[in-house]
């Protein structure tokens, strides 16, 4: 059965009610208030239900799956009954959203730890570990000897880790497992993988695994929870699952930039060039640019073109094909504000909290509002925040399709073509 919670209000729900008091604390310290997704998620997730969170971007809600499995550790470990065993999977689709999920898990963990010892408690050492393929084979190892309690992975890793004997060693403790951005995985392959996966998990730990499903856009929403929660073994009835569905609507900042050149079938140089410009104005008009293409090809391209107008130091690309090295260094600057802008590819499309990003441009349409949307949302990434976009069509086709997938006005300041 899908039980979909009725939307609530932001912060019917206090923290202090359902949590310990040092992640209460911790949480009240930091937030004013629960979000709506966190306030419908909680009680649902403390109860021992399948959940699937259904809220925009920039709403909690990874928070709102992550801080029910810490209080957990954190109640364990001060009764003494914390083992150094995995208690807690996290599944994205991205390297670099799989990376930023862990940095992001330091600031709650050491802010309990900070309330646990104002309080006079015992310290509670909850450990976390990334697994894709570019972890090194020596912190593989350590995690062997010593597993975390919280792992952070891929599909294509988890599948690897279901595939050994040390990862089902390691796995077979497992209490939740949350599937991050879960609309990317659902309608491909990836996703049949990945069901495949989270059901040689379920086997593995005992039919106990309670499941955790968080996404921005899901359509049909009961498909996706189905998706999630499986159809459970043989000879039994459906698994259950909460929807939290807190809806989608939020203010943004939409426009269609048009160069004053007339578009083409095949874009110009002249035309390229005055993309490049109105590129260099936006950046240098906002704190932090996140710019996406469709192509590894074009990131490099347009990263090279805005280096020459702007510096080096204050542009970078960010694609497949760069070194994991590379990778993370581009994310890091752009983090710290050392960057201006980042030219990316959908590498870095889904939830990734990369720092304070003011505009999120697209050149040429993504072929499909939905990433567009996703992309957007990159930018002000924060409860409250408003979304910033604007469009680069790069053909007469392309703007067509994009006024049809869009109900963005045309910037002002540059005129149609």
């Amino acid at each position: 059965m899908l039980q979909t919670v009725p939307k609530p209000d932001a912060g019917p729900v206090s923290p202090a009610a359902l949590f310990h008091p040092a992640v209460a604390a911790w949480f009240e310290s930091s937030f004013a208030r629960a979000t709506a997704a966190q306030a419908g998620a909680w009680p649902a997730i403390q109860s021992g239900q399948h959940v699937l969170i259904a809220a925009p971007t920039g709403s909690g809600k990874t928070l709102a799956a992550f801080l029910a499995a810490i209080d957990s550790l954190v109640r364990q470990g001060l009764d003494g009954r914390l083992e150094n065993e995995t208690q807690v999977v996290y599944v994205s689709p991205l390297k670099a959203l799989s990376n930023d999920i862990r940095r992001n898990l330091e600031a709650p963990l050491a802010g309990i730890r900070e309330a646990l010892r104002a309080q006079g408690l015992p310290d509670v050492d909850i450990r976390t570990w990334v697994r894709t393929g570019d972890t090194p084979q020596g912190e593989r190892d350590r995690a062997r000897r010593n597993p975390p309690h919280i792992v952070v992975t891929t599909p294509e890793s988890l599948y690897i880790l279901l595939g050994s004997e040390s990862g089902r060693a390691m796995l077979k403790t497992t209490r939740t497992v949350i599937v991050d951005e879960i609309h990317a995985l659902a309608p491909n392959k990836r996703g049949s993988h990945l069901a495949l996966s989270l059901e040689r998990l379920a086997w593995l730990c005992g039919e106990k695994l309670l499941r955790i499903g968080l996404s921005a856009t899901q359509k049909p929403i009961d498909t996706v929870a189905r998706f999630l929660v499986g159809t459970g073994p043989a000879g039994t009835k459906l698994p259950e699952c909460t929807i939290v569905d807190i809806g989608h609507t939020r203010a943004r900042d939409l426009a269609i930039e048009v160069p004053s050149s007339p578009l083409e079938a095949v874009m110009s140089a002249e035309v390229w060039t005055q993309v490049y410009e109105r590129l260099a104005e936006l950046i240098q008009e906002h704190r932090t640019t996140l710019i996406f293409v469709n192509t590894r090809r074009l990131a490099e391209r347009v990263a090279s073109q805005l280096t020459a107008r702007l510096g080096e130091k204050l542009i970078a690309a960010h694609h497949g094909s760069m070194s994991k090295e590379h990778r993370l260094d581009a994310e890091r600057r752009l983090q710290k504000g050392e960057l201006k802008a980042l030219v990316a590819t959908a590498s870095l499309e889904l939830g990734i909290d990369i720092g304070e990003v003011n505009l999120v441009c697209q050149l040429s349409s993504p072929r499909s509002i939905s990433s567009f949307l996703q992309r957007v949302g990159r930018s002000g990434h924060q409860v409250g925040g408003t979304p910033k976009g604007r469009l680069f069509p790069l053909s007469r086709d392309d703007l067509v399709e994009c006024r049809r997938s869009s109900t963005a006005p045309t910037a002002a300041g540059w005129t149609g073509s």
